[in-house]
């Protein structure tokens, strides 16, 4: 199996319509750019979302104006050089086949089988229970025994619900009542996962070394049939700059290869003509490689094969800058000490109907805000699942929406048996039902949702660094805590006159705060800290640095020694650790994404940091050399009790400091 460190991914979709389609592809000349650039594997369309083929198949529909074996030249010139080709197909969408086969349509729960705005990308999708699943399946056979592939990209992968009749006669045989919005989502859920297998299993009885991913399946759905994760985020298309941080540390603890897949588009996917400036996209790669993910930058080819030059001088200056830092690349894992539990797998297609997909948004906005505060803190830590192991984590945070199952109680009984922390907020440690606390180690009792709205929060003086000396809004609501014997208050809750809301004469808008409940709003059992409010997703909506502080004055307690301090350090910049045998690295990261006109979000230039001071524990790995990477400039160090301290003189965007023992 290939194992990706430098790749390029290529869109390729073209209506049939299109006259010129291969006309002018110089495959010598398209792989002379991309060794190039560097990069060891690219992934390029055998088929596209318009159902198009680009091989001389037997079983689907070439391109029309094709008039050559466009995949298999380029295959056959990438083997010439050395590069692995993936063979891009997207299975959910493929519409001249839907056109030619209505029969292979999904029909949706609303009757309609064509959805609204016509044209767009998911105006009609693929039905798997129909003759359609047999025949994609063939035809990735066929290319996985004509080409030198090294994988496969099944894209679109995660269709909608269909209550066509094949699908209504294997829910009528299961007893699933189509008319319930969550029995039919499982239903259509282990229908697309039976795809993935027999996908996989055919092309893999072929080729049993093949990199296959499932772009649309949930990471952790496919972990039988999925041999590699990839994360698709353009972060100015839809996806946003919060993304990337959030499942990289999530993605790499599953255990298998992983990519990073940025894009060069201003917007997203088709925008032939937008191109982001260098810096954006090297933050981009650079970040996933900071979070131990190897980099992929996104591109749509031309149908007639013209080569973009701006586009190639931005993967090159890219990748030209970054691979020097391959020798601390390879291998390297992430060095974290606690993590963030996650209720929602990624991209989350298992909360689908009924009310699950607002509870996921909920849970997934705590999730990115405890990404972006332990980032903005310096902290380092994964996001997981019940899939990895927690073993190593002195610290679990269970952010806002985290309730309490056996299987979860069971693991997190065990991590307070050994001496670990827990940070909780909100409803999590209740059990599903939101009655009762699960686990004695909370140390408080469950009274039921807070009716005050807003409520405020004031401080005890032990508790206070960092704190306005005012009463401080918590914005959102959240429950009523009683202290068990033994927890500490840290702070406590204080009711405005009266919550927003109106009595029929006037409108309660201005409730500013009247007297303390008594009430804990922040409580510490021994090493297990809760607060009362959903104060991650509230930072996430509303940006209020108090809420971070709390945060900040639970970690110094419950981790009072940091793998990593580092002071003055602006909150935008990011710091990881990663290590291989014999020294660790540590990545300091200076972007600012800025907030443009209509909320666009660019990153234009990097920002240029001087006498950035860090200081890293050593738990007896006492550093011998400290230097830069890729430079090998030496760096000043001191070793103070158990960190070894050292400034960097110029950040430049980013900086790699190597600590040698």
């Amino acid at each position: 199996m290939h194992i990706p460190k430098w790749a390029l991914f290529f869109d390729f979709h073209t209506v049939p319509t299109n006259p010129d389609v291969g006309k002018a592809f110089d495959m010598a000349a398209i792989t002379d750019w991309v060794a190039e650039c560097g990069a060891d594997f690219i992934v390029f369309p055998a088929r596209c979302n318009l159902g198009m083929a680009y091989y001389p198949t037997q079983l689907g529909v070439p391109h029309p104006a094709m008039k050559r074996d466009l995949f298999g030249e380029l295959a056959a010139a990438c083997q010439s050089k050395g590069i692995a080709l993936s063979a891009y197909i997207n299975v959910g969408l493929s519409h001249e086949e839907a056109y030619r086969h209505r029969d292979w349509a999904i029909l949706h729960a609303d009757g309609r089988t064509y959805r609204e705005p016509f044209g767009h990308h998911f105006f009609r999708q693929m039905c798997y229970n129909s003759g359609y699943g047999d025949h994609v399946a063939a035809m990735a056979r066929e290319i996985a025994e004509r080409y030198p592939v090294a994988g496969f990209f099944f894209d679109c992968f995660h269709t909608p619900p269909c209550i066509g009749v094949e699908c209504m006669d294997r829910m009528t045989a299961e007893g699933v009542d189509w008319q319930d919005p969550e029995a039919l989502n499982d239903f259509n859920l282990r229908k697309v996962h039976a795809m993935g297998r027999k996908l996989s299993d055919a092309v893999r009885e072929i080729r049993p070394d093949l990199l296959i991913y499932f772009n649309g399946v949930d990471f952790e759905g496919q972990a039988e049939f999925g041999t590699y994760l990839e994360l698709e985020c353009l972060p100015q298309g839809g996806w946003g700059y919060e993304v990337l941080p959030m499942v990289s540390r999530y993605m790499r603890t599953l255990g298998k290869p992983v990519l990073n897949m940025t894009g060069r588009f201003q917007k997203s996917w088709g925008d032939f003509g937008g191109v982001r400036p260098v810096p954006s996209v090297e933050y981009d790669c650079i970040r996933g490689i900071a979070n131990a993910v190897p980099p992929s930058i996104g591109d749509h080819f031309h149908p007639r094969g013209d080569l973009n030059r701006a586009v190639m001088e931005l993967d090159k200056a890219v990748y030209d800058r970054l691979r020097p830092l391959q020798p601390w690349i390879d291998e390297a894992k992430p060095v974290v000490e606690m993590a963030t539990v996650m209720k929602c797998g990624y991209p989350g297609q298992a909360w689908a109907g009924g009310e699950r997909p607002h509870r996921k948004q909920l849970a997934v906005e705590a999730t990115k805000a405890a990404t972006r505060m332990l980032c903005e803190l310096k902290m380092q830590f994964d996001n997981v699942s019940l899939a990895s192991d927690w073993d190593a984590y002195k610290l679990l945070v269970l952010p806002d929406e985290v309730e309490i199952g056996p299987e979860l109680a069971e693991r997190l009984q065990a991590h307070v048996a050994r001496g670990g922390g827990i940070l909780a907020t909100g409803w999590s440690g209740l059990d599903p039902e939101r009655q009762r606390f699960v686990l004695d180690a909370w140390g408080v009792e469950y009274k039921g949702d807070d009716p005050l709205d807003p409520a405020y929060v004031e401080f005890a003086p032990g508790f206070s660094e960092g704190m306005p000396d005012m009463p401080v809004t918590l914005y959102e609501q959240g429950i009523r805590l009683a202290a068990g014997p033994g927890a500490e208050v840290l702070a406590t809750i204080t009711a405005p006159y009266c919550s927003l809301g109106w009595d029929g004469r006037h409108g309660f808008y201005y409730t500013p705060p009247d007297k303390t409940t008594g009430r804990p709003a922040v409580t510490l059992n021994g090493r297990v800290a809760h607060v009362s409010h959903p104060i991650f997703r509230t930072y996430y909506r509303s940006g209020a640095l108090p809420l971070r502080q709390i945060v900040a004055n639970l970690l110094d307690r419950l981790l009072p020694e940091p793998l990593v301090r580092a002071p003055g350090a602006p909150s935008f910049s990011r710091v990881t650790v990663t290590e291989q045998p014999g020294r660790r690295m540590v990545y300091v990261l200076a972007y600012l994404p800025e907030a443009r006109g209509a909320g666009v979000q660019m990153i234009e230039e990097p920002i240029e940091l001087n006498d950035f001071t860090l200081s890293l524990r050593i738990d007896g790995r006492t550093p011998r050399n400290v230097y830069l990477a890729p430079s090998g400039t030496k760096l000043d160090f001191r070793i103070e009790g158990n960190y070894a301290t050292t400034c960097i003189p110029r950040v430049a965007g980013w900086a790699v400091v190597v600590l040698e023992e």
